[in-house]
């Protein structure tokens, strides 16, 4: 980040928007960030989509200056902010946000209806970031303590947000020209800025609670009204979902504010505390269980619940490493599976991820310049990385230890990925650091090479890696009766197996993700 935008802090966002819906525009609306100065400074930067208009910047009964380049929005003031203070800008803006393409991969509002030709609106920008609708700090490694979401919309409509309903009035809005409804939500966690949301439309409210260990969970559904019997029945798969992901990853981070499945109009986005749910109550993705190796849960449902603890709760401060994100998340699916269907089922299932994998560039991306690594593979290839490691730690008890401790011990916090790498190092007793750079940092993954040799009867193999440099994972191989360790480097290995059926010859690249090649 440049200096004007590492001098302050932002620690609470008061954002009321008034959303008026047969436009496609945001009117009359602001947001108030309230922040600490890092150090003294007289002007800053927040961002704001280019298309969108500020109108006037407020700060201590005074109107600021500020100038504008492309999304950066650089404010002047009128005074030198000194390191310690703690203040507030007021900043109204207005204008007609970017329509999503092709929402939520590329995003924006999606101004919708539904089958009954009612309105139906959401709004997704991760990736293209939350200035593409409100003024903020737009940048992963900066959240709010806690924030407030104020919206505006025609009557009837229904509005649901982030965090917890706080109110819902009726009144007369005189821009409008009409009945509004006016919803305040608050949320009282840490959030990141592509998370914060809007959801508009002919909503009706079901809840539910879901009893752990320690207390009991408010658990909110906001579906559309024909499909609210269709709702009732396909979100019984939440409940026994929250009971694995608690036993994995520890109870769920944003307990006071709730968790809500909202339905919108794409296909979903793990929006905190209020998740996007658009897969019409089907299984898999869209009807299609490939992708869940033939499984019949909402991939949906699974996938963006996951994200609660990885990406939400622990969050990247850069967007090079959103693998701690969606590696870790895909890895949830797994465990999910292991924990409703059993530990063959679960090897089935990440094996099935492979087919994913196109090993297309490096998981980890370019740091500092807003770009990620592989798409794709920062799902697959973590995930299939982390199963990897666990068949490494040789010790469960030990990786769900870690697994549990990265998601407590980071909890609420913009991490570096290279933290949760040295942290699984320290707990695990092993250096895996030359492991996390053949699979984060490479494009390829390790290639297993072997040959055999015969001497009358008895067979000799010969092994090594085709990796990066000093990468010498043990891997297990298989010989017709038990596993065993090998230790393969970049150099030519003997073992000795004896008098044996090469057709029994087996690595277990079920437990590893690796390219196996017979020389």
């Amino acid at each position: 980040l440049t200096p004007i935008r590492n001098c302050y802090d932002v620690t609470f966002y008061d954002l009321k928007v008034m959303i008026d819906e047969q436009e496609k525009s945001i009117e009359g609306s602001y947001n108030i960030i309230h922040f600490t100065a890092v150090e003294n400074f007289e002007w800053f930067q927040i961002d704001l989509a280019a298309n969108m208009e500020v109108q006037i910047i407020e700060f201590e009964k005074s109107q600021l200056e500020f100038s504008r380049e492309f999304d950066a929005v650089y404010v002047y003031f009128n005074r030198e902010v000194k390191k310690g203070e703690q203040l507030s800008i007021k900043v109204w803006y207005g204008g007609y946000p970017r329509e999503a393409v092709n929402a939520p991969w590329d995003g924006g509002f999606s101004w919708k209806k539904d089958k009954n030709d009612k309105p139906w609106i959401g709004v997704s920008c991760q990736g293209l970031g939350a200035s593409v609708w409100w003024p903020c700090k737009d940048h992963q490694s900066d959240e709010p303590d806690s924030m407030r979401i104020t919206c505006t919309a025609r009557y009837p409509l229904k509005i649901v947000a982030n965090g917890d309903l706080r109110s819902d009035t009726s009144v007369w809005n005189q821009y409008l020209e009409s009945w509004v409804n006016v919803s305040e939500w608050f949320v009282s966690y840490p959030i990141n800025n592509y998370n914060v949301t809007l959801n508009i439309g002919d909503y009706t409210h079901f809840s539910d609670s879901y009893i752990s260990l320690k207390d009991t969970l408010r658990m909110d559904y906001y579906v559309l009204h024909d499909n609210l019997e269709k709702a009732k029945e396909h979100f019984k798969q939440v409940k026994p979902m929250m009971k694995c992901f608690e036993n994995y990853f520890g109870e769920y981070p944003f307990w006071n504010d709730g968790y809500a499945l909202v339905e919108t109009p794409y296909l979903g986005m793990e929006h905190q505390s209020a998740i996007a749910y658009g897969n019409d109550y089907l299984p898999g993705y869209h009807g299609n269980t490939s992708h869940i190796d033939g499984l019949d849960f909402d991939f949906i449902i699974i996938h963006e619940s996951g994200h609660e603890w990885w990406g939400n709760s622990i969050t990247s401060n850069d967007i090079a490493d959103m693998w701690v994100h969606e590696g870790f998340c895909t890895y949830s699916e797994v465990l999910y599976v292991e924990c409703m269907h059993g530990y063959d089922a679960m090897l089935s299932y990440v094996n099935n991820q492979k087919r994913s994998v196109r090993n297309d560039k490096a998981v980890i991306g370019p740091y500092h310049v807003n770009q990620t690594g592989s798409s794709g593979d920062m799902y697959f290839k973590g995930s299939l990385m982390l199963h990897t490691l666990r068949n490494l730690i040789e010790d469960d008890v030990l990786w769900f230890d870690i697994i549990k401790g990265i998601a407590n011990d980071f909890k609420y916090q913009t991490v570096d990925g290279q933290v949760i790498m040295n942290y699984i190092n320290e707990k695990s007793g092993k250096d895996f650091t030359v492991f996390f750079s053949q699979y984060l940092k490479s494009k390829k993954i390790p290639e297993f090479q072997y040959k055999f040799q015969k001497e009358g009867k008895n067979i000799t193999l010969l092994y090594r890696w085709e990796a990066i440099p000093e990468f010498d994972m043990p891997i297990l191989i298989n010989t017709g009766s038990k596993d065993f360790w090998v230790y393969p480097n970049s150099e030519w290995k003997e073992q000795d197996l004896g008098g044996f059926d090469k057709h029994d010859f087996k690595v277990r690249d079920d437990l590893f993700f690796i390219d196996v090649k017979k020389m």
